[in-house]
């Protein structure tokens, strides 16, 4: 009786067991795939892929907004310009053309010994281009910086030691956000004819978020800039890009650049329509309209186009040459060199 009693208490001391056992066995399982799941989900830190010296024959000067000197091998600078200046969202071709449009007119500048002091060669700001450090573009992405800066290190890298030039030379490459389906002949907006500065077609700007816009100024400030009290018979000619070459206000004549700079206009291509005591000019596109249009470049990416497409598109009968053609002698400057 008392071996049965044992087995029987085994017995019971078995199932109550497996009770307990049984349901941890199931649940353990579970819950550490749930545990991986999110481990695997998890994202990972992107690595920075960082631009060689070896890729840039010289280095650039760049003196700060705040008073600094910084100096920067070449490609490294054109990569900063290019993330300064063109949404890192845009398209890898986009880029690219950007890439060669900021080598190009740094290039230019330092040929045409255009250094502003014995110290720097040019600033941070729109005067030549715009140019952020690491610092400030870490700052500014933050935990999208790495992803960024490889996607914009890899348009440079696949144009570096390339240029834009016509008739041999290092052009002024021009560019600007938004056009208004068209850019502008460059003698239209600064004067003086370039040739490979004219107006061409852009339809891909529609999709931009600054193809239009309306600015608003009441009468006071209209004669305030213009010394005009009204603009009752008010007239307008045309440029071949579409925008305003002159406005008349009775007879007193302005340049649609006179009028865009005086209220501080997105563009040259508006209208003017007054309500009660207050002007209301409609404007499509944004900035100068010469040369390269970002907006129309990065259209012209997602058709398909080449970096090579677009650059040959907005700057008419240009070449795409090597850098060395050009920059030998800065090559040979102590102050310019990369070491």
């Amino acid at each position: 009786m008392k071996r049965e009693k044992w087995i029987g208490m085994l017995a019971v001391g078995g199932l109550f067991m497996a009770i307990l056992i049984i349901p941890t066995l199931i649940v353990v399982p579970f819950t550490g795939s749930n545990e991986m799941d999110q481990v695997q989900e998890a994202p990972q830190e992107q690595q920075l892929s960082e631009l060689s010296s070896d890729i840039s024959p010289f280095s650039v000067r760049v003196l700060r907004s705040g008073g600094s000197v910084e100096e920067v091998p070449l490609e490294t600078y054109v990569a900063r310009v290019v993330a300064s200046e063109m949404p890192a969202s845009f398209e890898l071709e986009a880029l690219k053309a950007q890439s060669l449009a900021a080598r190009t007119y740094i290039t230019r500048h330092l040929v045409s010994g255009e250094a502003i002091s014995e110290v720097a060669d040019v600033t941070d700001t729109v005067t030549h281009q715009v140019y952020k450090s690491d610092q400030e573009l870490r700052q500014l992405w933050q935990d999208t910086y790495a992803s960024n800066m490889n996607k914009i290190n890899e348009a440079v890298k696949a144009t570096a030691g390339e240029i834009i030039t016509y008739q041999r030379e290092p052009i002024t490459a021009a560019f600007f956000s938004t056009s208004n389906g068209y850019t502008e002949n460059a003698e239209d907006y600064w004067e003086n004819e370039i040739p490979y500065l004219k107006s061409v077609e852009s339809p891909w700007d529609q999709q931009s978020p600054k193809f239009t816009d309306q600015r608003i100024i009441t009468l006071e400030q209209l004669k305030a800039n213009l010394g005009v009290s009204s603009i009752a018979n008010t007239t307008m000619t045309k440029t071949e890009g579409n925008r305003v070459d002159k406005v008349q206000f009775g007879d007193q004549t302005y340049s649609g650049r006179e009028i865009r700079e005086a209220f501080d206009l997105p563009s040259s291509d508006f209208t003017i329509k007054q309500k009660g005591d207050h002007i209301i000019f409609t404007t499509k596109g944004y900035g100068h309209g010469v040369g390269m249009s970002q907006y129309g470049a990065n259209g012209m990416a997602q058709t398909g186009k080449t970096y090579k497409d677009i650059v040959l598109h907005y700057y008419k009968g240009t070449e795409i040459s090597p850098l060395s053609t050009q920059t030998a002698s800065l090559a040979l400057g102590d102050s310019n060199s990369v070491n």
